[in-house]
């Protein structure tokens, strides 16, 4: 059941990507992209993809995940937690998107 759902959202997730208005515009990456294929990826099942694609994807969702846990349970360091857990994706997005910038221009 799971299955089939998956094989009917996937296809239908790929039409109706959003248009990044950065790279639309201004021609520019945003920090941003790459994100929607990542997480594509991931959904098939392409774990190295997802990763190549936007690298903070898997620490975003197990992020979420572990949000949604600490609301519930009120964890005695959850907030410590995600706090510094948020800076290191912050900074996971940031380096790469510096590292794209640098690869695209040369």
């Amino acid at each position: 059941m799971i299955l089939l759902l998956f094989s009917n959202i996937i296809p239908w997730l790929e039409r109706h990507m959003l248009i990044c208005p950065s790279k639309k515009y201004l021609h520019l990456e945003c920090p941003g992209c790459g994100f929607q294929r990542s997480f594509l990826a991931l959904l098939k099942g392409d774990l190295s993809s997802s990763l190549t694609l936007y690298p903070a994807t898997i620490p975003i969702f197990i992020m979420l995940i572990f949000t949604a846990l600490h609301i519930k349970y009120k964890f005695l360091y959850g907030a410590t937690f995600l706090k510094y857990f948020q800076i290191a994706i912050a900074s996971v997005i940031m380096v790469f998107y510096i590292y794209k910038i640098i690869h695209l221009k040369t």
